[in-house]
């Protein structure tokens, strides 16, 4: 008789939001590949990751929300429990970014950012929370943060504001949950090639500059992220709490 990985996610059903693109697409494939059933949120089609999970043989359902709309979020996991049977993981990953300099950044530009990366986050994880606890369930959340959860960055003040308050609900979530069987951990990633990053990628100056600053010598894919993001939905990873997994190719440690 085989024994379960403690690697795998059979059975799961995991909700990852902005799954549409990028890391977000990088980790519902990942969740797939190990044997979860994903439920990818976006406000945009997400044909293509329905496609990328189908080759794994996974499943993938799609469920449009706006996460800028704070009532839609609430609402949001009490919907797709109802719908889909209890869910056993949400990987809050969606996130969108502005670039300017501080003394130009408008209020919309804070808003829009904190909203989404931050607002939503909470909020999503507020109503798993309440759902898991009520059925006496065990429960995983993991919060995709940023190098900016710990430095500082430059022209981008509302998402590193977003990324270090990230970090900081991570910790509170997991003070108040671990002995409630909820485990509440975040994925720090480093450059990663994706949307958010092309306007850097197409400054070569900037580019370079990022590159040679990263021991590994590459930037990073969705792929990895995806991986790392597994590891803290799966059992192997069940007696973490508020912990923070930096995947930036050795960035932090320069």
């Amino acid at each position: 008789m085989s024994v379960p990985s403690a690697f795998s996610l059979a059975g799961r059903r995991i909700v990852v939001t902005g799954a549409n693109t990028g890391i977000g697409q990088g980790i519902a494939v990942a969740v797939a590949r190990a044997g979860g059933t994903v439920i990818g949120v976006g406000r945009s089609a997400m044909d293509e990751t329905s496609e990328k999970v189908a080759v794994t043989g996974g499943s993938f359902i799609a469920a449009e929300a706006d996460l800028s709309d704070r009532e839609a979020t609430r609402a949001l996991i009490d919907r797709l429990w109802n719908d889909h049977g209890a869910l056993d993981g949400l990987v809050n990953n969606a996130g969108i970014i502005r670039r300017a300099d501080a003394v130009d950044l408008t209020e919309a530009d804070w808003d829009d950012v904190i909203d989404v990366n931050l607002n939503s986050l909470f909020f999503l994880s507020q109503g798993y929370g309440r759902r898991v606890l009520a059925e006496q369930r065990r429960g995983k959340i993991v919060n995709i943060g940023s190098l900016l959860s710990f430095q500082g960055g430059i022209r981008v003040a509302s998402y590193t504001a977003s990324k270090h308050g990230a970090l900081g609900i991570t910790r509170l979530l997991a003070c108040e949950w671990a002995a409630k069987g909820i485990n509440v951990n975040a994925v720090a990633p480093g450059y990663i090639v994706t949307n958010n990053t092309e306007a850097l990628r197409a400054d070569e100056k900037r580019s370079a500059a990022i590159l040679e600053r990263i021991p590994a010598g590459r930037w990073g894919t969705p792929e990895d992220i995806g991986d790392a993001t597994v590891f803290l939905l799966a059992s192997a990873s069940d007696y973490m709490h508020g912990a923070v997994i930096p995947v930036d190719g050795g960035w932090l440690a320069r």
